[in-house]
């Protein structure tokens, strides 16, 4: 979006900005290693995100051949797609190539995390406490909250024999009959990273934040009391009697400039944050776009069984579409929103989910 970032640094500006980040982006943590910081990150990211665009737009993608980890173009799953389209489809070999290409283009960084262990205590706990494990079928998921990570769980319940069904219609336990890679020794931790086949799944992050807003302060009373009362007294004049089921998404947005990344709650946290993409190398990336053909793709690899599909949305689910979304952000000051993509600079790039329009002539439609 040209309102965000007006044009794209020239070759001298790249050098000079990286020659003096240098210097400022590696402060010690408290075991000694170096920690990139998020300005830096931004600025390579957005190098490299915007490099590829250009790609694209040459037309220099069209020819690039799919990851090797994903079907051929035109192979067809044995479980059937819900959206229709193969996985190998043109557009979407583009998409994976963009993240591929930028994942490698940032991850390759000197300071970049080459390992969980790599990380600092609290990175290193929030990720091993989001990788949950199968050692029936060998495969390492990074839920992410919000991208329908409950029917996730139910299909490893499902694979574990907790479950009969995914269709069983039960309040989903988050932790119960789950085996999450924080709770196994180090060396343990180790082989399943090393060996098992790892994936996790991605959505456009202004979406997920908007699904968290409406679900957690619409519905979820433990939320609005827990959250929404504490945002309704920091944020609105005379707002001690709310009882947090009426906080504005201006006034969310605002709370989460507050926040520092890493202490947020998972159901905001950035992707990156509880999923350490340069820490651990993932075999896929699914995304929410295409969930049900990446979904079944995914079953696939990990050789589950053919009678385990990926769950129907449910009846009551209400999405998120881009109307929805588009009319959140255009009644939202300009000012907020621009404020708050720093924090998930590293989720649109490196899963190349376009910055969100809100110039005023796209607003007025």
């Amino acid at each position: 979006s040209e309102a965000m970032f007006p044009r794209a640094p020239c070759p001298g500006e790249v050098r000079r900005a990286a020659a003096s980040g240098r210097s400022r982006s590696r402060p010690r943590g408290a075991g000694g290693g170096t920690v990139l910081l998020p300005s830096m990150l931004m600025f390579g990211v957005i190098l490299a995100s915007s490099g590829l665009l250009l790609m694209i737009e040459k037309g220099i993608l069209a020819e690039v051949k799919p990851p090797p980890l994903q079907p051929a173009a035109g192979e067809l799953s044995r479980r059937g797609g819900g959206d229709g389209a193969a996985p190998g489809d043109l557009d979407d070999e583009v998409l994976r190539d963009i993240r591929n290409r930028t994942i490698r283009a940032v991850c390759g960084q000197r300071a970049m995390p080459r390992s969980v262990w790599e990380l600092p205590a609290g990175q290193r706990r929030t990720v091993l406490r989001h990788l949950l494990v199968s050692d029936k079928y060998r495969f390492l998921y990074c839920y992410v909250p919000k991208v329908a990570c409950s029917n996730w769980k139910r299909i490893l319940k499902v694979l574990d024999g907790a479950l009969e069904s995914v269709d069983v219609k039960l309040k989903m336990d988050h932790k119960s009959d789950l085996v999450f890679l924080g709770d196994m020794k180090p060396d343990e931790i180790s082989y399943r990273l090393k060996n098992y086949y790892k994936f996790i799944f991605v959505r456009n992050p202004m979406e997920r934040l908007l699904s968290a807003y409406r679900n957690k302060f619409g519905e979820i009373k433990e939320y609005q009391q827990k959250y929404g009362m504490e945002i309704v007294r920091r944020y609105r004049k005379n707002g001690g009697n709310s009882a947090g089921d009426d906080v504005t998404f201006s006034e969310f947005l605002r709370y989460l400039l507050d926040e520092e990344a890493e202490r947020m709650n998972e159901h905001w946290m950035p992707i990156y944050n509880l999923c350490q993409p340069c820490a651990v190398r993932y075999d896929f990336i699914g995304s929410y776009e295409r969930l049900n053909a990446d979904a079944n793709y995914v079953l696939e690899q990990v050789q589950s069984p053919s009678f385990i599909r990926f769950p129907e949305r449910q009846s009551w689910y209400k999405p998120v579409t881009s109307e929805t979304l588009h009319y959140y952000l255009c009644n939202t000051q300009r000012r907020l929103i621009k404020e708050l993509l720093p924090k998930y600079i590293l989720d649109f790039t490196l899963f190349a989910y376009p910055l969100p329009n809100i110039t005023s002539e796209f607003c007025r439609q």
